[in-house]
């Protein structure tokens, strides 16, 4: 896939946060099932086995969803999603981590997320 312009970016940001927030919440859903499967663990009134494989089901379908924008999924828990981009003829990752309000940092390709800064 192609590069995104920081606009390009939000803009899709903006069409993914419905599916982002849907997999926060599946992934809790998922993770509370998967302790209730354990053999000392609680009933979950989210239901059993069934329900755990068909979180999982839905979880890979939503994941797939972001993959087929050209974003990259970078991270699960918490959601780190990485836009490709240029900036300045350097090629940079345009970054949202979950709880963010808005896409606002990036970090060159090389750097990875430590080399994470404010966009300009």
């Amino acid at each position: 896939m192609g590069l995104f312009t920081v606009a390009e970016a939000r803009a899709e940001l903006t069409r993914l946060r419905p599916v982002l927030d849907e997999i926060v919440t599946v992934r809790a859903d998922a993770a509370e099932l998967a302790a209730s499967l354990a053999p000392d663990g609680a009933p979950s009134p989210l239901g059993g086995l069934p329900e755990f494989k068909g979180a999982q089901a839905r979880l890979d379908d939503l994941l797939g969803e972001v993959q087929r924008t050209g974003a990259e999924l970078k991270g699960f828990a918490p959601l780190l999603v990485d836009f490709p981009a240029e900036l300045d003829g350097v090629p940079v990752l345009l970054c949202w981590l979950e709880g963010d309000a808005e896409l606002a940092w990036y970090h060159r390709a090389d750097l990875g997320f430590a080399g994470r800064r404010p966009l300009p």
